[in-house]
């Protein structure tokens, strides 16, 4: 004799977190949950009394010398001193970098040649030039715009001439089938071929040469920019000033970064797809 049992009709039902789920979330507004929750905890400990406020002052303290520093004109004046800097670096680095890479990559002579010293010159680290630039241009403006276009010259280089390097062989044979002459060859098909990774380079230029320029402000002789700013934030214990030009140099970087990848979407439309 079987025994039939009936199911529950009720069903259990799921626990839901408290706390929303990601997929409600815009996606545009994900990456900035973390950086808002860590600015609520820091306000949070700060007015609290937990975080020393001679170390750690409030974002309203940063914020009211951010507008002091914006009446006075210090903070726009130095901004764009760290801008021109960086940008003159960025053109000149990135300029020499990519015909360098793009050079090397169609000449196997010169990657014979020239292959073991870039190799040798990317595992030395990029403030390890610090004194070696300081000695020859100066500590000035010529020393700084040098140490930057530096850090902008390797990651355009490299990436340049893999891009050409890495060109399928069967596209060559391609270009022979239909009669192309070498500059036919390197218009038509190797250059754009190779955009993608030249747009690469030029990406990450652009961040290393914004981060060589704060190093570069802080390491080499005091001038004009953010740099200087902190410097001076240090030696007179300005937290707050120091937060500031913190806080400045990452929103920078990040728009660098945003600006950066739109362009190169927008310009290697095909890449995508």
């Amino acid at each position: 004799m079987s025994t039939i049992i009936a199911d529950n009709p009720r069903r259990e039902e799921t626990a839901r977190p408290w706390w929303p789920r990601l997929e409600h979330i815009p996606a545009a507004a994900r990456p900035f949950i973390l950086p808002v929750l860590l600015l609520i905890l820091w306000e949070l400990l700060s007015h609290a009394g937990v975080a020393n406020p001679v170390f750690f002052p409030t974002l309203e303290q940063i914020v009211e010398r951010g507008i002091k520093e914006a009446e006075e004109g210090n903070l726009i004046g130095n901004f764009l001193a760290s801008l021109q800097r960086d940008l003159l670096g960025f053109i000149a680095g990135s300029a020499i970098g990519t015909a360098l890479g793009l050079v090397i990559g169609f000449s196997r002579l010169l990657r014979r040649l020239l292959g073991p010293i870039l190799l040798v010159h990317r595992q030395i680290a990029l403030f390890a030039w610090v004194p070696l630039i300081s000695m020859w241009f100066g500590g000035g403006e010529t020393g700084k715009l040098v140490f930057i276009a530096l850090a902008a010259f390797q990651p355009a280089l490299v990436n340049s001439w893999q891009g050409v390097a890495n060109i399928p062989r069967s596209y060559r044979e391609l270009s022979e089938v239909l009669t192309y002459g070498w500059f036919d060859y390197v218009a038509m098909i190797a250059i754009p071929g190779a955009l993608p990774s030249v747009f690469t380079g030029l990406h990450s230029a652009l961040i290393y040469a914004w981060t060589a320029t704060v190093g570069a402000e802080l390491l080499l002789n005091i001038a004009p920019g953010l740099g200087g700013r902190m410097n001076e934030g240090q030696q007179l214990f300005h937290m707050d000033l120091l937060f500031l030009c913190l806080f400045l140099l990452g929103l920078v970087g990040v728009l660098f970064n945003l600006l950066a990848a739109a362009l190169e979407r927008r310009l290697v439309r095909w890449r995508i797809q």
